[in-house]
């Protein structure tokens, strides 16, 4: 399959950032977005609302459903699944983008944001991917793709912000059980990590600024890689944990010149990767 025309593609927290960039990207090749995020009122420090991605996924070429989900209720997620089959007739990938971050340490962790985060990343993940299999398993090509980090258990990657790494771990887990759970129905289950930092809201409002901004990448980066691997054949691709850089590779592409915010300047590393480590990507 080489492009993503006609397919309906469910993605959480696409108002911006990741997700909105893979909707886009999948938009432009003609392709039904639902829009599964909380946002309905613009906000100074987050740009953007579940109705202007609509609106911009139908610019880029799709068709798009703006469903307000908070991912924690599964009531409010068995209703955008409901409203995406109804809409468009079923359901062929659904991409676990939403999540929560804070980096810090187990004292200065409160229990609501571990909970936010665990509710979120881990819960959130499960909860949608229950509600959308049904539909998956009827689809042709039917992908789960989380954007979550290979597993790795090197005790650097807990001690500064073991609540986080439990919660991205945790749709990582996601990624091995249901891969090998629904591998002999078809359902392909893979994760997407960035080999560098991503240009977000998140890296803007929490994670350093303009500095670290200055030094990432593009969503999409991201964007294209998911659709590298969304556009392979679901039962020669799955239980995988691809990093960007490395999906690209195989493609063909080998200047990422033109994802970066700075062109030529340094790029800051993103977290779980050790140096020159390579995941699939082939």
């Amino acid at each position: 399959m080489s492009n993503l025309k006609g397919k309906t593609i469910f993605i959480t927290g696409a108002t911006r950032g990741i997700g909105k960039a893979i909707g886009l990207r999948a938009a432009r090749d003609g392709a039904n977005i639902v829009i599964a995020a909380k946002t309905v009122e613009s906000n100074p420090k987050l740009a953007g609302t579940i109705y202007t991605a609509a609106e911009e996924m139908v610019v880029a070429g799709g068709q798009a459903l703006a469903c307000q989900v908070d991912i924690r209720f599964e009531d409010q997620i068995r209703q955008a699944v409901a409203q995406a089959v109804a809409t468009f007739g079923g359901i062929d990938i659904l991409v676990n983008n939403a999540s929560a971050i804070s980096l810090t340490g187990t004292l200065a962790t409160p229990l609501k944001r571990y909970d936010l985060m665990q509710q979120v990343n881990v819960r959130g993940t499960f909860a949608c991917s229950q509600a959308c299999l049904p539909h998956l398993l009827k689809a042709s090509n039917p992908h789960i793709l989380n954007i979550s980090p290979p597993l790795n258990l090197a005790p650097r990657w807990f001690a500064p912000h073991a609540a986080y790494t439990m919660a991205k771990y945790g749709m990582s887990l996601c990624v091995l059980g249901m891969a090998e759970e629904f591998r002999g129905q078809g359902v392909a289950v893979n994760a997407l990590w960035p080999r560098t930092v991503i240009a977000t809201a998140a890296v803007m409002n929490l994670l350093g600024g303009e500095e670290v901004m200055r030094h990432s990448r593009k969503p999409e980066i991201m964007a294209d890689a998911a659709h590298a691997i969304l556009t392979r054949p679901n039962r020669e691709c799955t239980g995988n944990f691809f990093i960007d850089e490395d999906v690209l590779a195989a493609a063909g592409i080998t200047n990422f010149d033109h994802y970066a915010v700075t062109p030529g300047g340094k790029l800051f590393p993103d977290l779980f990767l050790e140096a020159g480590e390579r995941r699939s990507g082939g």
